[in-house]
């Protein structure tokens, strides 16, 4: 065997993650060759880890298929998730800010933002939170943080808030400074210096995502994100009925603006449909029908994902234990792994095939 006839056999096999053969995707490392026994390293994303046992076997018959008598060794390890470029880039230790936002509140933008993180950490990436919703702060309910106040570290000659850790994910959020009654009133330019403060004044260690849970609608703080730091892309978090819909579309156009300019990375269908626990395949459409589809649609950009009205989701919101670290509920865990894996999909795609983000500057 040479060199040639191995690495156009192993263009043969493709990865699930990216959609490119395993050559094209630049996952075969150390390849060597020695008579006939072939050994390489496959770097796997950690979207494709799952898929180990799939890939190690095409590997093996892509080879076999030169010469039936090979011995193939395929030593897997973790490949890092791509960082995107950014000019002027704040956080300059966080790969990926990610946006999670909705037109409306109540389709519950906050429970995808907390268990799409715990579905990224399970597939290798290193995650934080922080929770944008500044007026209606949920994530310190939904990771049982409530009443948990975070301390200030001197770092670096600088004081900085150390982020409370739950699940092994960093997270801040106003929910943590406020008392939980304590209502919030504060001017658009207050919200601001808030979310400054905590991009700027918190210690973020090196993450590949941090989720932002942002407020429903289309203001202040949206714009300050867009302002401050260069965003990935968004991820639109809608329900099928048309109300949520219609307010969905406006999200998706501010992001699409071209001052503000944000790529669209994807669409999360929640409360898709309703199955009772005693019939789990029946399917019943409370809000409506393929209502993500179409803003996905709208968007040019992909459907992530669906997730169907099952009581332990909100259960689980409420306990502080969200519902994908639930593993009585498989269906559920399943939802969200798709549509991590598909996120990671997108954003590998957002960094090789479109310009640098770039912090929006908003000229009066």
């Amino acid at each position: 065997m040479n060199r040639s006839e191995v690495v156009k056999a192993l263009g043969g096999v493709m990865d699930p993650a990216s959609g490119q053969d395993i050559i094209a995707a630049h996952l075969v490392e150390n390849l060597k060759i020695e008579e006939k026994r072939v050994s390489f390293d496959l770097s796997l994303p950690p979207a494709s880890a799952s898929s180990k046992f799939e890939l190690h076997a095409a590997c093996v018959e892509a080879i076999k298929s030169v010469d039936g008598d090979a011995e193939v060794h395929v030593h897997f390890k973790q490949g890092k998730v791509k960082q995107t470029p950014a000019e002027n880039r704040k956080l300059p230790q966080v790969k990926n800010i990610i946006a999670v936002a909705s037109g409306k509140g109540g389709v519950g933008k906050s429970t995808v933002s907390a268990n799409l993180a715990l579905a990224l950490k399970s597939l290798g990436a290193s995650v934080g939170i922080l929770d944008a919703d500044i007026y209606g702060p949920s994530i310190p309910l939904m990771f049982g943080l409530q009443g948990k106040k975070p301390q200030v570290k001197n770092l670096n000659g600088k004081p900085l808030i150390l982020p409370l850790i739950a699940y092994d994910i960093p997270m801040i959020s106003m929910g943590f400074i406020i008392e939980p009654e304590q209502a919030v009133v504060l001017r658009g330019p207050r919200l601001g210096a808030i979310l400054n403060q905590f991009i700027n004044e918190v210690y973020w260690d090196n993450l590949d995502f941090l989720i932002v849970d942002l407020p429903p609608g289309t203001g202040d703080v949206q714009l300050s994100l867009a302002q401050t730091v260069p965003i990935t892309g968004a991820v639109l978090v809608t329900t099928p009925q048309d109300v949520a819909l219609a307010d969905a579309v406006k999200a998706m156009n501010m992001f699409k603006m071209e001052t503000i300019d944000v790529p669209i990375l994807g669409v999360v269908e929640n409360m898709s449909w309703f199955s009772p626990a005693e019939l789990p395949d029946n399917k019943y459409f409370i809000f409506g029908k393929d209502g993500g589809k179409t803003l996905a649609k709208e968007a040019g950009t992909m459907l992530l994902g669906q997730v169907p009205i099952v009581q332990a989701v909100r259960e689980g919101g409420d306990e502080g234990t969200p519902v994908f670290l639930n593993d009585e509920k498989p269906a559920i865990q399943k939802a969200f792994d798709k549509i991590a894996k598909n996120l990671l999909t997108q954003v590998a795609i957002r960094a090789e095939y479109l310009e640098p983000t770039k912090v929006v500057e908003i000229k009066e």
